[in-house]
């Protein structure tokens, strides 16, 4: 395109009044949206994010949460508290959204009286879709790296391979079945980078927002139906795709649906001139870039703690309790025992998850000094397995000596809730479970249910 031909671009042409008025709804909510969600323009930060920490990003909730919260009393009976625990569907940012829905709403009908003789936004829309554009790349790469630098889904671990598949929440079914295969899982991931690409590039864009478009169809529908709790990312990130492709729909429609030929696009471009064009495109690259550096560097430092060549605690793996003595008594493998242990997994070096003889998982935090072979577990929370049941003693305290004479073998002594115990472990082979064992088949006779 040369110089005049930019600068011409197509006349400025009359918007009906329903356009008019949905604009200034989509830019209000969307807008605020996306500046007060903390993931949202957070992204963009790169590496100066990273520096300040995954914290830093939810200081504007903290500062409002008291609003927040009246809100949610006074309107929904509900208490608006923040949890640091990164579920996105939290009562607050419900509560959040809903104010937001207000204000865009409010202001839509503020704005349509105040400026009631304006035709058009062209102009304003060229930026605003830019911004989404940016944001919207922003978090496709998020999710992207996420996945092809397979942390989001490990591996199932150690304590899940010991877990019924009946006490698995429908989350955790989803994590261990995408974690379960990591060519899927970064599959899905250059699936979502692509798209980011695409996005960051004007001249690929409306590809990259149809890319966009299906990506987050797939991660919606998984989170609705797998109840992941971030439904409110997901479907705002499906909308904001739909917002791009609002202003080319009937091209797509004369393409996709009748087959027929089309025009150039009339989406409204902040920027005029040829050289201007290849400025910006040159810096929406640069913020590509910049943001994929740092997630890269976040996803390989995050691969390296908590991959397969993450640093292991000294007795990692699975360990059946073949004899167990409390108080110089051996105490027989009774299901109606509560508190003989049958099972202890060592497979991060801060924890330990033991299982009782009902099968109940319970991981408590530990300190364990390999030098010293002294384990100590602190009181902690039940994490998995059964709900704790009245007057068992989830959480004890311990302190324990462990000896490995054998590779496969172990033993355990010193203070356990109060009694003196001594534990010998046999060590369970990981690849034992199928879900470690069964390997890829071309060929293939019958299905390995």
């Amino acid at each position: 395109m040369t110089g005049a031909a930019g600068r011409a671009g197509p006349e400025p042409v009359r918007w009906k009044p329903p356009a008019r008025i949905a604009f200034r709804f989509c830019f209000l909510y969307f807008g605020l949206y996306c500046l007060l969600t903390p993931p949202i323009v957070w992204v963009l930060t790169g590496w100066f994010g990273r520096r300040l920490g995954s914290g830093a990003q939810y200081w504007h909730i903290r500062k409002s949460q008291p609003a927040l919260n009246w809100v949610g009393h006074h309107l929904f009976g509900t208490t608006a508290q923040l949890y640091s625990n990164g579920a996105g569907d939290q009562t607050i940012f419900w509560v959040l959204l809903f104010c937001i829905l207000v204000v865009a709403v409010a202001g839509t009908a503020v704005w349509s009286v105040l400026d009631r003789h304006r035709t058009q936004y062209r102009t304003l829309a060229g930026w605003y879709l830019l911004a989404i554009r940016l944001l919207l790349a922003g978090q496709m790469l998020s999710f992207g790296f996420a996945k092809a630098i397979p942390t989001q889904m490990p591996q199932p671990s150690l304590t899940t391979l010991l877990t019924k598949y009946g006490d698995l929440t429908p989350m955790a079914v989803l994590w261990a079945q995408v974690g379960m295969s990591r060519p899927y899982e970064m599959l899905l991931g250059a699936a979502e980078i692509t798209a980011a690409i695409l996005l960051f590039i004007p001249r690929t864009a409306l590809l990259g927002a149809l890319l966009t478009l299906i990506d987050t169809l797939q991660i919606g529908v998984l989170n609705m139906t797998f109840d992941v709790p971030e439904k409110i990312s997901s479907t705002h990130l499906l909308l904001m795709s739909l917002v791009l492709l609002a202003p080319d729909a009937r091209r797509l429609a004369r393409v996709l649906l009748l087959n027929r030929t089309t025009g150039p696009s009339a989406v409204p471009h902040p920027f005029h001139t040829t050289r201007s064009r290849r400025i910006a495109a040159l810096a929406q690259v640069a913020l590509g870039i910049w943001i994929a550096v740092a997630l890269v560097l976040g996803g390989w430092h995050a691969w390296r703690g908590g991959g397969p060549d993450r640093p292991k605690p000294p007795l990692y793996g699975i360990w059946s309790v073949s004899q167990y003595t409390r108080d110089g008594q051996s105490v027989p493998p009774l299901t109606t025992d509560e508190t003989r242990w049958k099972t202890v997994v060592f497979d991060y070096p801060n924890m330990v998850t033991y299982q009782l003889m009902d099968d109940t998982l319970v991981t408590v935090p530990a300190d364990v000094d390999a030098a010293a072979h002294r384990i100590r577990m602190i009181a902690g929370t039940q994490q998995s397995g059964s709900a704790a049941t009245p007057g068992r003693t989830q959480n004890p305290l311990a302190a324990l000596i462990f000896q490995q004479p054998a590779p496969d073998k172990a033993v355990l002594t010193g203070e356990l809730d109060g009694h003196q115990v001594t534990l010998a472990l046999d060590r369970i082979d990981p690849n034992s479970f199928p879900q470690r064992s069964t390997t890829f088949h071309w060929v293939q006779n019958s299905p390995h249910f």
